[in-house]
């Protein structure tokens, strides 16, 4: 249908309606107000607001209206006008999110050389990381810091007690279980810190020994598998907060969430999971028997050979890990020839997203820039 647009009288015209052949939206007259695109109200250069929403009065009404196919004009109570594109006021789609199991045929690969030298690679590699959680590197050079160029490309390399790029190998008197050949079940990364750290960057120099396959599930997967089985599990996981600790001599690290997180539209926005660190807090025994039962489920989703990809990694291979999504392991392996050393690093959210969704802006015709802008 074309579009359609009609201020609510019911409402003291404190609303609107708008209407094209996609959607529906209800929107209020302050809502409206505070995000006038005109320059009066927004720093043309900047962007950034100049008056004071929380100053506009709260009975602010829509005075007029007209609109054609492509933009809305509206005059406000206050004697404000302003012209919206229709674009910016309907809800943008989700960016598409693809979730697997085992049959995912391969990880998306890019050579460390294009990532770092082309922005066309780099984009590709993370619009790969946001639809799938996880891409694949090769090439990366074979020195304990070698992932530090593309990391440059992105942003600031996190930091946390482990330092910065650290080592993933076998040791004697190990002070954590990855430092170890014990195999290491499904779980996210550090669900103790706050904020969890965002991307796992795990590059493999040597990878000689019998076993040490990584294990690799789609968390986002498990639970929507979960929430079509059992309903009331999956929410019971959504609801019950639980608490992850870690403590050395060194270090005192502790945090709390669900295992599974929503965000405002009902979406799976992360998950945690972390059986060497979880430390359930004492709540009332019969939500404890529904969060134990429940838990129980997601593990089993999480550790089906239906849902698990198992790929070794050579040296010079490197995967780049959505923590708030992907949960890692990997088999137990022996020392019986060579060394199996990995090296990891953390990179945040903000800074591959930023880094992302400018490449995809400026790989846009000047009109569609202005408008993603």
């Amino acid at each position: 249908m074309p579009l359609y647009a009609e201020i609510i009288p019911e409402t003291g015209a404190r609303e609107l309606r708008v209407v094209d052949r996609t959607a529906e939206r209800r929107l209020h007259a302050l809502w409206l107000r505070e995000r006038a695109p005109d320059p009066q109200t927004l720093d043309p250069r900047t962007g950034q607001r100049l008056i004071e929403a929380a100053a506009l009065p709260l009975d602010l009404a829509i005075a007029s209206l007209d609109y054609d196919a492509t933009h809305l004009h509206i005059g406000f109570s206050d004697g404000h006008a302003t012209t919206f594109p229709v674009a910016e006021l309907l809800p943008a789609p989700r960016e598409p999110r693809t979730l697997w199991d085992a049959t995912l045929t391969a990880i998306p690969e890019v050579t460390f050389e294009e990532a770092v030298a082309d922005d066309t690679a780099l984009l590709t590699m993370l619009e790969d990381l946001e639809r799938l959680g996880v891409a694949k590197v090769r090439g990366v050079p074979l020195e304990d810091d070698g992932m530090l160029p593309l990391v440059a490309r992105l942003g600031p390399l996190r930091r946390t007690n482990w330092g910065g790029v650290a080592d993933v190998k076998s040791v004697a008197d190990a002070f954590d279980l990855t430092m170890t050949q014990r195999g290491l079940e499904p779980h996210t990364d550090n669900p103790y810190r706050d904020p969890i750290p965002g991307y796992i960057w795990l590059h493999c120099l040597s990878n000689a020994d019998s076993g040490g396959d990584s294990t690799l599930a789609d968390g986002f997967q498990a639970a929507e598998r979960l929430r079509e089985s059992d309903p009331a599990a999956f929410d019971i996981l959504t609801r019950t907060p639980t608490h992850f600790r870690y403590v050395d001599d060194d270090t005192h690290l502790e945090s709390e969430g669900p295992l599974i997180e929503l965000d405002a539209r009902g979406d799976i926005f992360r998950v945690r999971f972390s059986n060497r660190t979880e430390r359930t807090p004492a709540l009332e025994p019969a939500t404890l028997e529904r969060y134990y039962a429940a838990r129980q489920q997601f593990f089993s989703l999480i550790t089906a050979p239906e849902m698990t990809l198992t790929p070794k990694l050579a040296p010079g291979e490197m995967l780049i890990m959505d923590n708030y999504r992907l949960l890692h392991g990997r088999t137990a392996f022996t020392l019986t020839q060579g060394v199996r050393h990995l090296r990891q690093g953390y990179v945040d959210r903000d800074t591959t997203a930023s880094r992302r969704l400018t490449l995809k802006r400026q790989s846009l015709p000047p009109h569609f820039q202005e408008r993603a802008s």
